[in-house]
């Protein structure tokens, strides 16, 4: 990714892609996906470029970079969500969602929803980012998949084909996680460090909550407890 400031001075992201086949169906997804897409929630592709190897995408310029790097900034105290602004992105992120899944004239399977793949706008407005993975559907059927997987690549799904193989109930799924990681603060390897039973994985946390939840109670304060504190002694410092 590079950063380029127009004669105006209005900052933009540019994506480089060199020749490849991978490279080339992810320009072409990207393209079929945010080309028409306009919301909010939703990175703005503002234009593209091509010419022999050279593939280049245009984005609007977002400065705060994406939730990753403010879910993990360690001890950055310039680099504190506090809880108003978390129910904000996760609002945005729902937002942004459903346009996806709802859209009246097509809909779009994200298939790689993660913090890395949400941008964080002025006042921490979420926005959806990377799309080279996606799955697009018209109402009359499959419009273009691009996966990194071969045997998914070469199939043919119609649109009820594509509900039926619960592609869409991965992105809510990836939904959930960042929920979690928006309450807890922490990554999934983080969430074993209060008990004994768990190998980091948040569905084996929330399984421990659902079936044991006088065991999981004080792992679920004591999470919640050490992120608030860490938050309010990044503010004091």
């Amino acid at each position: 990714m590079y950063k380029a400031v127009l004669p105006d001075s209005y900052p933009l992201a540019i994506k480089r892609l060199y020749e490849s086949q991978s490279f080339g169906k992810q320009f072409k997804s990207e393209l079929l996906a945010l080309a028409r897409l306009r919301h909010n929630n939703i990175i703005s592709l503002l234009g593209y470029y091509r010419e022999r190897k050279e593939m280049l995408l245009v984005y609007q310029y977002i400065s705060n970079g994406n939730l990753y790097g403010w879910l993990h900034a360690g001890k950055d105290k310039n680099k504190i969500l506090d809880w108003p602004s978390r129910i904000k992105v996760a609002v945005g992120i729902a937002r942004g969602l459903a346009c996806l899944h709802h859209n009246c004239h097509f809909s779009v399977v994200h298939l790689s929803l993660s913090s890395n793949a949400i941008l964080l706008y002025q006042n921490f407005e979420a926005k959806i980012s990377n799309f080279g993975e996606v799955i697009i559907l018209k109402p009359e059927g499959l419009m273009f998949v691009n996966s990194s997987d071969n045997d998914m690549s070469i199939r043919v799904f119609d649109g009820s084909g594509v509900r039926e193989l619960d592609y869409f109930k991965k992105d809510v799924y990836d939904f959930g996680i960042l929920l979690l990681k928006l309450i807890t603060g922490n990554a999934p390897i983080q969430i074993n460090n209060y008990s004994n039973h768990l190998d980091g994985r948040y569905i084996d946390w929330i399984t421990c909550l659902l079936t044991c939840p006088s065991l999981c109670a004080i792992s679920w304060t004591r999470n919640l407890l050490s992120h608030r504190w860490i938050v309010l002694d990044q503010i004091r410092a």
